[in-house]
């Protein structure tokens, strides 16, 4: 059947896969984007592109009801949108902190609040938040979004063990090093340093990632809840 589904920040990068491959499987999708314009190719596979700012409550409110009115209760959420500003703990400026976790930790909080009033009268949900590998082992220059990243982990298992007995199901997936217009923008001694830590040898692709959302949201997923998936070529192993 056709499920309502949600991915936040899903113009772009990871979540626009991950969006793609939703609605190639016939679901009806809506994605969230703060700047810009979703790709053409979105709008011609029938996705509701909502501009939303996910650190403005009012605006994820305002959001949802438009989702609710075209697609009915979000029964599939992706929570992806994100931002960095990476900086030496030395230089970080409290905004630089703050606004990473308001975004990426807080902002995560207010979708999946959000989304699980519907999910608790159907009795069925399915929520994935996208982490990152970093989250897991740390970065120099990035402890505001290695923090937030990690957050999600603890917030994604405390709501495991409040909502599972409802059938909803809080997963987190965990990236490594993928093949986006951010890694691209890294130079290329940058970016053959990066691929030498990984032991798969090479960088993830955004349709990888997404191929393990789309498992997480379906019903070979049923009995998996509290987990964390890394999809990252090995270089988390360990945690």
């Amino acid at each position: 059947m056709s499920r309502s589904v949600l991915v936040t920040g899903g113009n772009r990068g990871i979540g626009l896969a991950i969006a793609r491959a939703f609605a190639d499987n016939g679901d009806k999708v809506a994605v969230t984007f703060r700047s810009g314009e979703p790709p053409a190719d979105l709008l011609e596979r029938g996705v509701l592109a909502v501009r939303c700012d996910i650190t403005d409550s009012e605006q994820v409110e305002q959001a949802y009801k438009e989702v609710e009115e075209k697609h009915g209760n979000v029964e599939v959420l992706v929570a992806n949108a994100g931002i960095t500003k990476d900086q030496l703990l030395m230089r970080m400026s409290e905004d630089d902190f703050s606004s990473v976790l308001d975004t990426n930790l807080v902002g995560a909080f207010r979708v999946v609040k959000r989304a699980n009033r519907g999910m608790l009268r159907a009795k069925k949900g399915r929520v994935v938040l996208i982490s990152s590998v970093v989250g897991l082992m740390g970065q120099a220059g990035q402890a505001n979004y290695a923090a937030s990243k990690a957050g999600l982990v603890g917030f994604a298992r405390s709501l495991s063990r409040e909502l599972s007995s409802r059938n909803i199901t809080i997963n987190v997936v965990a990236p490594g090093f993928v093949d986006t217009d951010m890694t691209r923008a890294l130079s290329e001694e940058q970016r053959a340093g990066i691929v030498t830590q990984v032991p798969m040898g090479r960088y993830g692709t955004t349709e990888e990632i997404a191929a393990a959302v789309r498992f997480l949201a379906s019903d070979d997923a049923a009995y998996i809840t509290g987990a964390v998936i890394p999809v990252d070529g090995g270089l988390g192993m360990g945690h």
